[in-house]
């Protein structure tokens, strides 16, 4: 019994030995996880002069936006070879100015000419065959007029002579036998005559089907004989419209083959500029919208004339052309645009930043009251222009906004700026 009591006593003490232990080790867990949040950062450590902060401001939004724009010419008009030839004549230099219908370039074909003269040899045989077959139809329809005016005279001879020979049988002077003879030889005239008629008909219908056959192969032959000349002339290069050569490098006794560009002709004092803008701004921009240059301290108005939505690097094409007399202007030139996208409105403005590529303005880090911790934070945002975007939710006036780049730490959410 005694060696029992024993027993009994030991579990006792071994009991409470344990909950300690435990209880000593969950007091220390806790202790380790006030610690880590006391003392542990909160967020990626970065330094202040390493990014840019700017505050969210109430403001006036002005729908514009700014974009480098390169002068062109307003029209241009290309000039390529038409023929293959040979140089032989430049009678301008790159950079003239240039009157409509003034010669430029005389190139010359051996092989066409000889052509020219070929087809025009055979347009003159074809045209002496057409008068010879057109006097030959008109002489046969001057026959026939002659062979049915004879017959006609004919057969109303034998109609006379029938009328009267039926008043001589009416009173008994002419047999009944010499009466049948008469009607018989006014039958036989009346079906000369219509054969003779229906003859002539078809013979001149036949000669009148080939002089037209022969007139339609004269008249295509003219046409083709006329192309031709036409693309011989074309061999002496002329200006459509005045303007300015651009681009002309032509040497003389240099080859030329059928559709080489020779040069272009730029209009005169007559602009439009090329605006490259975002995609962002894609679809918004339409044509008729308003823009402004400013050039050598004076303001220009111009507007959207066309749009070329085909994206290349992220950017679109825009033409702009001007409202009134465009300024002096040198083609190539660059130049800064503002264009409006719409009218202005007093919104939530954030300065615009390089955090926007990174997070799509889905988010940003805003500071705390402390200035020194800034958690991500979702944002609404809407337009992007001058500079600036509009801030449709997320933020308050007078909140503190990482706005450069996130590249170095987009996973992150939050930061701890030191």
């Amino acid at each position: 019994m005694g060696a029992n009591s024993g027993a009994a006593m030991d579990r006792r003490v071994v009991v409470p030995r344990r909950y300690g232990l435990a209880a000593s080790a969950v007091l220390v867990a806790l202790v380790a996880a006030w610690l880590l949040v006391r003392y542990w950062p909160r967020g990626v450590p970065v330094s202040r002069a390493d990014v840019e902060i700017a505050a969210a401001r109430a403001g006036v939004f002005r729908d514009v936006v700014v974009g480098r724009a390169t002068a062109q010419p307003l029209q241009s008009v290309l000039l390529d070879a038409t023929e293959d030839g040979r140089v032989e004549q430049v009678l301008v230099k790159d950079g003239d100015r240039v009157e409509a219908g003034q010669l430029l370039v005389v190139l010359n074909s051996t092989q066409r000419a000889q052509e020219l003269m070929a087809r025009s040899s055979e347009a003159a045989q074809q045209l002496a065959n057409f008068s010879t077959l057109r006097a030959a139809w008109m002489q046969a329809q001057a026959a026939q007029r002659r062979t049915l005016t004879e017959a006609q005279f004919e057969l109303e001879r034998v109609r006379r002579l029938h009328r009267r020979n039926r008043e001589l049988a009416a009173t008994g002077f002419l047999s009944p036998a010499a009466l049948e003879d008469s009607a018989d030889k006014l039958a036989m005239a009346e079906r000369l005559f219509a054969q003779q008629q229906a003859d002539g008909r078809e013979e001149l219908a036949v000669r009148e089907q080939s002089v037209q056959a022969m007139q339609r192969a004269v008249t295509d032959l003219d046409k083709r004989l006329d192309a031709m000349r036409a693309a011989s002339a074309g061999l002496a290069v002329r200006a459509p419209v005045a303007g300015r050569v651009t681009g002309l490098a032509l040497q003389v006794g240099e080859s030329v083959r059928s559709g080489t560009r020779i040069a272009r002709l730029d209009s005169l004092g007559r602009f439009k500029l090329d605006l490259r803008l975002d995609e962002f701004h894609l679809g918004r921009v339409r044509e008729g919208l308003a823009a402004q240059l400013t050039h050598e301290g004076r303001e220009h108005a111009l507007h959207v004339a066309r749009i070329d939505p085909q994206v290349k690097d992220g950017r679109f094409s825009v033409e702009l052309t001007f409202d009134a007399d465009p300024p002096p202007l040198q083609v190539g030139q660059g130049l800064d645009v503002r264009l409006t996208l719409g009218e202005a409105k007093p919104v939530l403005l954030l300065p615009d930043g390089g955090f926007y590529a990174d997070t799509g303005g889905a988010w940003a880090f805003v500071l705390d009251a402390d200035g020194r911790h800034a958690p991500r934070r979702p944002l609404q945002l809407g337009r992007r222009a001058d500079g600036v975007i509009e801030v449709l939710g997320g933020l308050q006036p007078g909140d503190q906004v990482v706005v450069s780049p996130y590249r170095a730490f987009v996973g992150a959410s939050a930061l701890d700026l030191n």
